[in-house]
């Protein structure tokens, strides 16, 4: 999984993230008694990510420490796919020049295909600017 932030046009990638496991912990704290208790105590960070509200919960996560200095090259992100349920695949819109001109393309979760999760860790993995 990919934590992607785009800034004037240029896309970085904030973190790469792998799931471990989505099961409560000793870290999350005591499980909420009343409706007005934190629901994961141990996790007051997260909580503004909407944790244990409208069906959310705590995910425990292996990642690369967050950083917005890794950035995507344009002719990178011309190559970034993802893959629909129904295996449909679609590029990245909204791409001219090496920018992305409508952040709109990426906001939401998707299914990076293959390739794509490839160029990512590639990037993730080589010398930050």
């Amino acid at each position: 999984m990919y934590a992607l932030h785009v800034k004037q046009r240029e896309v970085f990638v904030v973190s790469q993230m792998r799931v471990i496991d989505v099961e409560r912990r000793d870290c999350c704290g005591i499980a909420p008694a009343a409706w007005d208790d934190p629901a994961y105590p141990g996790h007051y960070d997260w909580s503004m990510l909407g944790a244990g509200g409208c069906g959310a919960q705590a995910v425990h996560v292996d990642a690369t420490p967050v950083r917005f200095d890794i950035p995507v090259s344009g002719e990178l992100l011309t190559g970034l796919a993802w893959r629909n349920r129904r295996g449909q695949t679609r590029g990245l819109k909204y791409v001219v020049d090496g920018r992305l001109e409508r952040s709109i393309s990426l906001q939401g979760f998707y299914r990076l295909t293959p390739e794509g999760a490839d160029v990512l860790a590639a990037v993730v993995s080589g010398p930050a600017r």
